[in-house]
């Protein structure tokens, strides 16, 4: 087994493109570098230069590899989204550019406004019927085809609270729909927690479509405060319900012991969801991160 560790923006508060008062992309570069790290995901539309050869050179002078992005798709509307589905070809076209083999795609967040108010207690009836997870599964089919054929990589489907794929059920029912040649899953342990599913079972189920890795805490005493008191995801994360690796409830040594059985071989990126203002020095979390999995787990 070998996972290579990456990370990402979101770890130094670049949760989405609209997301306030952001540290600089060069700032945020300079200190994944200094944390350890060899290689970083995209961060949200917009936030690193799209420009190739100024990536490029962003990227080298660091050291850093660009392994993936965080892509929002909209899974139900597909190409009818259409601002959406532009930025997530644009997105693709930047990977493929750069090398990379994966685009992780997530469904539009909170713009369905029962589902963002009810982020970790999802019930089956709050879920998408029968015929609608067809007509996602195909939206997600047909632009996977699209990003293998053009740009040569696999997507990698993730589960997120605040959009249509957030629990156990509906990770089943996206990728039971969605041809396994083309449609992975994005393990994200931490958001499949939150989400009410069990990352370790969910993982053994899925072993043969886990392509990526989302390294993620969970601190499920936190995340049963936020949702008993109705909280959204963003009291989740300014509440810590993410915190550092090995400060939640997240069991490590199960997903370690799939993962060897698996002889997973592939990127795993490590995030820690936080946000402007709380006062978390993100550098030293992400280098505590960084030790943790390397100490605990070997990676």
């Amino acid at each position: 087994m070998k996972v290579r560790i990456a990370t990402a923006p979101v770890s130094w508060g670049v949760l989405m493109k609209d997301t306030p008062n952001v540290p600089p992309y060069g700032q945020v570069l300079d200190e994944i570098r200094k944390a350890g790290y060899v290689g970083t995901e995209l961060g949200p539309y917009g936030y690193l230069p799209f420009d190739i050869p100024k990536l490029r050179d962003e990227l080298e002078e660091r050291g850093l590899t660009l392994i993936s992005a965080f892509t929002i798709f909209n899974f139900l509307s597909g190409k009818g989204d259409e601002t959406v589905y532009r930025e997530a070809l644009e997105t693709a076209q930047v990977l493929s550019a750069m090398g990379c083999t994966h685009i992780v795609l997530s469904d539009v967040l909170f713009v369905e406004e029962s589902r963002a108010r009810r982020a970790g207690r999802i019930r089956r009836e709050d879920s998408l019927s029968a015929a609608e997870w067809d007509q996602a599964a195909a939206n997600v089919d047909a632009f996977a085809k699209i990003v293998l054929n053009e740009f040569g990589m696999k997507c990698a489907a993730h589960p997120h609270i605040g959009g249509y794929l957030e629990t156990d059920f509906e990770i089943d029912a996206l990728l039971e729909r969605t041809d396994p040649e083309l449609v992975g899953l994005c393990f994200d342990m931490a958001h499949i927690a939150y989400g009410g599913g069990d990352p370790v079972a969910v993982l053994d189920k899925w072993r043969d479509r886990a392509w990526y890795l989302h390294i993620k805490e969970c601190d499920g005493r936190r995340r049963e405060e936020v949702v008993g008191r109705e909280g959204d995801y963003y009291d989740g994360v300014s509440s810590g319900v993410f915190p550092e690796l090995g400060q939640g409830t997240v069991d490590w040594q199960g997903i370690n012991r799939i993962l060897h059985e698996m002889d997973f071989d592939g990127w795993g990126t490590v995030e820690q969801d936080i946000l402007p203002g709380l006062g978390i020095d993100a550098l030293e979390s992400a280098k505590r991160n960084r030790a943790f999995l390397k100490d605990e787990l070997g990676w």
